[in-house]
């Protein structure tokens, strides 16, 4: 399987276009929403997992603030829309949480996890945010799967973008 980066994207490169099904089997087309909304883009490691769980949720809980930011979010892992469906239920997510079940997108965005925990090939821990002009304005990624991301500096980097 070819994909088109091994190089991570960094602050200032314009986003990479990706094509994932969410959780209703809905296909989301990162460019769709370029230019509409500012954009961020959570990667996570797995569905039912602690922390996976506690982070998808802060962005849930914070949903009507990102809102106010003219943002959108995205779940990003590799587990499958039926996963995802199951998850988002259950934590009553009620953004878009999109299947990588491909495992496409983590390359192209070179937040990969060779193996963790026995699994192999599936998403760092990782934060894109978008800007409506398509420019990557803010990254965090981390090798370590118990580390969350800094939700407030989230919303400070949305808020300048607003």
């Amino acid at each position: 399987m070819e994909f088109e980066s091994i190089f991570m994207p960094e602050i200032g490169d314009k986003y990479i276009d990706f094509e994932l099904p969410d959780q209703d089997l809905k296909k989301v087309k990162l460019s769709d929403y370029v230019g509409k909304k500012n954009i961020v883009l959570a990667f996570y490691f797995l569905d039912f997992t602690s922390v996976c769980t506690n982070e998808m949720c802060t962005f849930d809980k914070f949903f009507q603030e990102l809102e106010k930011l003219d943002a959108t979010v995205f779940g990003i892992s590799v587990d499958s829309p039926f996963s995802h469906k199951a998850f988002a239920e259950k934590y009553k997510i009620r953004y878009p949480l999109l299947s990588d079940f491909n495992r496409e997108v983590i390359n192209k965005y070179n937040v990969v996890h060779d193996e963790m925990f026995g699994f192999k090939n599936v998403g760092k821990r990782a934060v894109f945010i978008i800007d409506k002009q398509g420019i990557i304005r803010y990254k965090w990624v981390t090798d370590n799967p118990r580390n969350e991301p800094n939700y407030e500096e989230i919303k400070q980097v949305l808020a300048k973008l607003k």
